[in-house]
């Protein structure tokens, strides 16, 4: 009897069986390596972030010139001018001696650089030079330029407000480094030549009464 045949068969059947075995684990691994898993749920791998890291705001920050106090003349020597800088801040006053003043305010900038405003769009530019501040001070039609030393004291900057007889006093001071003064004291919003003062206690006499002028700063 011919037994081939069903061998034959037989062994046909497993090729078969071991082949498509061979098929299904070829497809799983296949279908895992492009984010699948076992139960065919599609899993997303991990994204870089390759977004551009937000760039810090605000200005750097500088270092303002050293606080210092400067007094000096015009140019032409018709009045003078006194500022005094505390941390990166300025307060000038400009004053002729008889009528004319103004009180300023504002920032100095790093590079020594200032731009000072008072009232009645009165100005000062300046700018630190070395141990002095060169500029222009700009009151109502009329340019002064000057230059002011560095002052030590008791040169420098002094102002009183008080009361004095019933009148409302604001007097401004600039003590120069050669000891002579400038100043105003107004009574009443009226200008008027100012006493002299006394630097080592800022006492000076208005109307009768002692007053004491202190060292203005920013």
């Amino acid at each position: 009897m011919n037994r081939s045949g069903p061998l034959l068969t037989l062994l046909c059947g497993l090729l078969l069986a071991l082949f498509m075995l061979s098929l299904n684990a070829t497809t799983e691994t296949g279908g895992a390596s492009y984010g699948g898993d076992a139960s065919g749920t599609t899993t997303s791998s991990p994204t870089k972030d390759t977004s551009t890291p937000a760039e810090p705001t605000g200005k750097p920050v500088g270092t303002p010139p050293p606080n210092a106090d400067y007094a000096g003349r015009t140019d032409d020597d018709t009045s003078a001018v006194s500022v005094s800088m505390r941390d990166g801040k300025a307060v000038a006053y400009f004053c002729d001696g008889r009528d004319t003043e103004s009180w300023l305010k504002g920032n100095v900038e790093d590079d020594g650089s200032m731009r000072l405003t008072g009232k009645h769009g009165a100005k000062l530019d300046g700018r630190i030079t070395g141990k002095k501040v060169r500029g222009t001070v700009d009151i109502g039609e009329e340019t002064w330029k000057f230059t002011a030393g560095k002052a030590v004291k008791p040169s420098g900057l002094y102002r009183a407000t008080t009361e004095v007889r019933g009148a409302k006093v604001d007097g401004g001071w600039i003590v120069l480094p050669d000891g002579s003064q400038v100043g105003i004291v107004k009574r009443d919003g009226k200008p008027a030549k100012a006493p002299r003062l006394d630097p080592r206690t800022g006492a000076v006499l208005v109307d009768g009464d002692t007053v004491t002028a202190r060292p203005v700063t920013p």
